[in-house]
């Protein structure tokens, strides 16, 4: 392999978070990178992802570039393939589409040493080099398969909502959805209309709030269009009521206690006033607090339980078999199509989502698994040179995705400006930074739900192995963005 890197930059994932990555690179001249992608288009899980009832699950106007606004988004919750079409737009106007090569499986990437570059290995195809890698392959990418004795004796259809067959037609079956998370949430009051019967076999129920969606009206979009500003302030304002309600009654709960039962009491209210069943509202209630496990927002949620058509399921399921499931008392459901929303695997399979080996032959996944889950400002790792984890422990922050995103766009024009500044070749976080923002947000955590709240039934995807919720970072949306734009250069040590 020659001694120079081929690439500038290489990014994995051509989602949001590596698309931000990809135009902030750009900005900072870096304009030789390649982006490599798993899937046949852009988008991450807004192509990846074509379930009925699909929609961004908090208000359009804060699920976006701040930098590129949509003015035409058609509802405040904007439908699945509006993001779609944002992202192909995003692309097109940032010219990121030259850099982007898509049916492209990464195995794998390894630091090397004498050559101080990154080769990334690619199935059926031959490795590359790159000077700085950057992985961007999302929080949610790798799907959850159920452990279910059986179920792949089950002789009908069979449709995880990752790979929704559009061609399928759910007209006068009988199904089961097995799970009752976010998508579920969506994707139940969508389907039950067309089936015959519809059973959910929930686990564990879910906190949903009433969802405040209406149809953007055209004069609105016009003037967001005409008048930027205008957009501008209702993103904050939106932003505002999400760090407040949903937040704060989450990370900061020894705090803000009151808010976190403000939105319990929301939830069963809401519930109250779509269910009059005592029994089924019941079973439909969470036993953990508020926040353990993400909420949502839906208007149809609830009401989809009260259809003569739908039945809740909540005894746990013992096994299938080829003609339906049985739950552990003996009863078995009939059915022709079964649905899995049973999420996606963050904690065994993702973090990271590839095989990435740095100095020494440090093992990212290893380590992580064998230690702790850490990454300093939630990007950066050390024994890991030229190396950011977008999608990492302790960088979600905020409610939007695009907080995070942005946040650590900036934190990269500040990491690589020093980097020219100094006109170095590479760059490594110290342990000892790492080690100081970990305990850090470890002693932040103490305030949060996750900690002095009721989370042990939640079975939440934000819990890792060692019982830590090492996801979101526990500080506000604010803090966030001032430490990407003031942390301290020699956190990095630079050659």
């Amino acid at each position: 392999m020659s001694p120079e890197p081929q690439y500038d930059a290489a990014v994995i994932g051509a989602g949001f978070g590596g698309m931000g990555a990809a135009i902030q690179l750009k900005r900072l001249g870096l304009d030789n990178l390649v982006i490599l992608e798993r899937e046949d288009d852009l988008g991450g899980t807004w192509h990846v992802n074509r379930y009925p009832g699909l929609a961004v699950d908090i208000p359009s106007s804060t699920y976006s570039y701040s930098f590129e606004p949509n003015p035409n988004w058609s509802r405040m919750y904007a439908p699945g393939a509006e993001l779609k079409n944002y992202a192909e737009r995003v692309a097109d106007k940032y010219d990121l589409l030259r850099h982007m090569r898509f049916n492209t499986v990464v195995e794998g990437a390894r630091w090397d040493e004498d050559n101080q570059f990154w080769i990334v290995n690619i199935a059926d195809s031959e490795s590359i080099s790159a000077k700085y890698l950057l992985t961007a392959t999302g929080f949610l990418s790798q799907p959850r398969m159920p452990d279910i004795p059986g179920i792949e004796t089950f002789a009908g259809k069979v449709i995880h909502t990752t790979k929704w067959d559009d061609s399928y037609d759910l007209g006068g079956k009988k199904a089961a959805v097995i799970g009752t998370g976010a998508t579920a949430v969506q994707l139940i009051p969508a389907i039950a209309p067309r089936l015959a019967e519809l059973t959910v076999y929930q686990r564990t129920a879910i906190w949903v709030t009433p969802k405040q969606d209406v149809a953007i009206p055209r004069r609105v979009q016009k003037l967001y269009a005409r008048v930027p500003l205008t957009q501008r302030i209702v993103r904050l304002i939106g932003s505002g009521i999400l760090e407040l309600l949903m937040i704060s009654a989450v990370l900061h709960y020894r705090q803000a206690k009151f808010l976190n039962r403000a939105a319990e009491k929301a939830a069963r209210k809401h519930m109250a006033r779509q269910i009059s069943d005592p029994e089924l509202r019941r079973n439909l209630t969470p036993d953990y607090d508020f926040g353990c496990k993400r909420p949502t927002f839906s208007n149809d949620y609830y009401p989809t339980f009260v259809r003569k058509n739908v039945s809740l399921e909540t005894t746990p399921i013992s096994h299938i078999e080829p003609d339906g499931i049985v739950t552990e008392d003996g009863r078995k459901t009939v059915i022709d199509t079964l649905v899995l929303a049973t999420g996606f695997n963050l904690w065994d399979v993702n973090f990271p989502a590839i095989e990435v080996i740095g100095r020494d032959d440090r093992n990212l996944g290893k380590w992580w698994r064998e230690n702790r889950f850490q990454a300093y400002e939630g990007v950066a790792v050390p024994y890991f040179p030229n190396f950011l984890t977008l999608a990492s422990p302790y960088s979600y922050s905020g409610l939007s995705y695009f907080t995070t995103i942005e946040s650590q766009m900036k934190h990269m024009k500040r990491l690589f400006g020093e980097v020219g500044r100094r006109n170095a070749s590479t760059f490594e976080v110290s342990a000892v930074a790492n080690a100081e923002f970990l305990d850090r947000m470890t002693e932040h955590l103490k305030d949060s739900v996750f900690a002095l709240g009721s989370c042990s039934t939640a079975r939440s995807y934000y819990f890792n192995q060692h019982g830590e919720a090492a996801i979101l970072r526990p500080t506000s949306t604010i803090n966030a963005f001032r430490e990407a734009g003031r942390f301290p250069l020699d956190a990095y040590t630079y050659a």
